[in-house]
């Protein structure tokens, strides 16, 4: 059988959901490669009716996953943006925040910020100071109350999705679930028939997986976590990923400056300016420390 290419739209273990022709695949990938991810355009072969085998990945424009020192999560592929989901209640952290930036600065992917339930008022004043930070940096930060105000947050964000390929993240609890539901009514139903085609069963919130927002936008849904690791990028690829540190580069006293004790380092001197936040250089010192741990990938 010919070969033909088609979109992955969902992905749980080793199995896929490809989409060609308005048409949906259930695919497996040829030994024990898992190396596909949703968002991913592939090279498939039928092997049935509506099963079939993936033979190849087209080039990827973007590519977004995490690490820890063992292994690696692929999220999506060929995204061109990704909403980080927080809310009001409960406590969102910034060090997912964080990690959530520089992954997305890393792979040239633009981050926005959600901040979800602002009908919470007594909560509300406190989490907008503490996006400041981010907003500071040059990170667009929208606000919006998903059950409450659904109509005015389909103004803010519709606009910002139209003609996108968007993966949304965030901690459990944020209102993410909220969030995809308003913006694509049919997502229960879609959900379920994905589930059903990949036999997950109720496992239905482990899985990465795409909707269609019209014709020439995409959402992705990521399960909810907690933890973000970092382990794939060098010290150099974080220091240029975080923005602020940008117009320092290059002016420390060491062409090699760690930034992180050296006489003369620009950055640490930027930290004493409040050029940039010791919160900030905090995380930076512990993603760079994360990556030294690392064994290789299993």
């Amino acid at each position: 059988m010919a070969r033909a290419l088609g979109t992955v739209m969902a992905a749980h273990g080793r199995h896929y959901l490809v989409e060609a022709e308005q048409m949906l695949f259930n695919c497996v990938t040829r030994g024990k490669k898992s190396d596909v991810a949703v968002g991913d355009v592939v090279e498939y072969q039928l092997t049935s009716k509506n099963q079939g085998v993936i033979e190849a990945i087209t080039e990827r424009k973007t590519l977004l996953y995490r690490s820890d020192q063992y292994r690696s999560k692929l999220l999506a592929a060929n995204l061109t943006q990704l909403f980080i989901v927080v809310a009001t209640e409960p406590g969102f952290s910034d060090d997912l925040i964080c990690r959530a930036l520089v992954a997305a600065e890393a792979g040239g992917i633009k981050p926005h910020l959600i901040l979800n339930k602002i009908d919470v008022l007594a909560l509300l004043p406190a989490a907008v100071k503490r996006l400041q930070i981010y907003e500071t940096m040059g990170y667009p930060v929208h606000q919006v109350s998903a059950r409450t105000n659904p109509e005015q947050t389909l103004a803010t964000l519709m606009p910002l999705l139209d003609g996108q390929s968007t993966i949304l993240i965030g901690q459990s609890g944020m209102g993410k679930s909220s969030l995809i539901n308003l913006l694509i009514p049919d997502a229960a139903i879609a959900t379920r028939e994905i589930s059903a085609a990949l036999d997950t069963g109720k496992h239905t919130t482990t899985f990465v997986r795409s909707y269609h927002l019209n014709d020439h936008s995409i959402i992705i849904d990521s399960p909810g976590f907690q933890e973000f690791g970092l382990h794939h990028l060098s010290e150099g690829m974080l220091e240029r990923a975080f923005p602020e540190f940008r117009p320092f580069l290059g002016h420390c006293k060491f062409y090699n400056c760690h930034h992180h004790t050296e006489p003369g380092c620009a950055v640490l001197a930027a930290i004493q300016s409040g050029a940039i936040s010791q919160m900030r250089h905090d995380m930076y010192e512990q993603l760079v420390h994360e990556a030294a741990q690392t064994l290789g990938y299993k």
